[in-house]
């Protein structure tokens, strides 16, 4: 009876230790399943992750530069500033000097939003006649991304040793805690700087316009293109009567002297003829 059911109970263990597999079997079967869905959702979430976002504005810096030769510098520039500041943007920096006694050159910076951009552009090329124009737009959106990045770690660190302080016991490590906290503060004001300089550069646009007026030769010469009216005739020719008065004038100055000379010359030898033919008769 002890062998049987000795026998009976290792039958028994055998049977209950395979019916144990047989039911877990089915949940490492579920498990399994289950464990490869959350791989797959995984890879799907990080692939999803490092899809590119199309709806990511870019960052771009535009700059331009124009050179426009104007009738009068100093309305030109006081022009340009109205059309900056009705863009919604504002000048940087303004410049205006004397080249000579009739000319003046002006050098204006202008800042304005990037959507006004182009037609600021147009607007202020029109002014005048253009004599060069260049523009550049450099894409920055890597680095602002990168600028980004790195100043939330630069703040999760500093907020870190900040924690670090507050538990710290001993003066030593207060100490090194304040040296760390600073270098770290101090890195992370230069990258808030950097991503104000980017931000700065790509919210406004920057234009520099120089503004020349053109030399006194180059005027008489478009003159002299439009064609001469009647106001010109006459004043041509009332230049040349004059200058012919004045050379006569100059011609009978010059020959004062001499027809002075000539006039006492021969109403002394009509005198002196007279007197010679009354001679005569009185000596016959």
């Amino acid at each position: 009876m002890l062998a049987l059911s000795g026998c009976g109970g290792a039958g028994d263990d055998d049977s209950a230790k395979s019916a144990g597999r047989r039911a877990a079997a089915p949940a490492q079967q579920d498990g399994a399943g289950s464990g490869a869905g959350g791989a797959e959702k995984g890879a799907g979430g990080s692939a999803a992750a490092k899809k590119p976002n199309p709806s990511a504005a870019a960052h771009v810096i535009r700059t331009a530069s124009l050179s426009v030769e104007v009738k009068s510098a100093p309305e030109a520039a006081a022009a340009a500033r109205v059309t900056a500041e009705a863009a919604g943007g504002l000048v940087a920096d303004e410049k205006t000097e004397q080249v000579d006694a009739t000319r003046a050159s002006s050098h204006v910076v202008l800042r304005v939003p990037q959507g006004e951009y182009d037609s600021v552009l147009r607007e202020l090329s029109g002014t005048g006649k253009l004599l060069s124009r260049t523009s550049t737009a450099k894409d920055v959106t890597d680095q602002v991304v990168d600028v980004d990045s790195r100043i939330a770690s630069q703040r999760t660190s500093v907020a870190r040793v900040r924690k670090l302080m507050d538990r710290a016991d001993e003066l030593s490590d207060v100490v090194s805690l304040e040296g760390e906290l600073s270098n770290r503060q101090a890195a992370l004001e230069s990258m808030l700087a950097e991503q104000a300089s980017l931000k700065d550069r790509t919210t406004l646009a920057t234009i520099t316009l120089n503004l020349s007026e053109p030399e006194p030769r180059a005027k008489a010469v478009a003159d002299d293109e439009d064609g001469p009216g009647f106001l010109d005739a006459l004043s041509g020719g009332w230049h040349v009567f004059v200058t012919v008065i004045k050379w006569l004038a100059m011609a009978l100055g010059a020959a004062a002297p001499f027809l002075a000379v000539a006039a006492v010359v021969v109403v002394l030898w009509q005198r002196l003829g007279r007197r010679g033919g009354k001679a005569g008769p009185e000596g016959e």
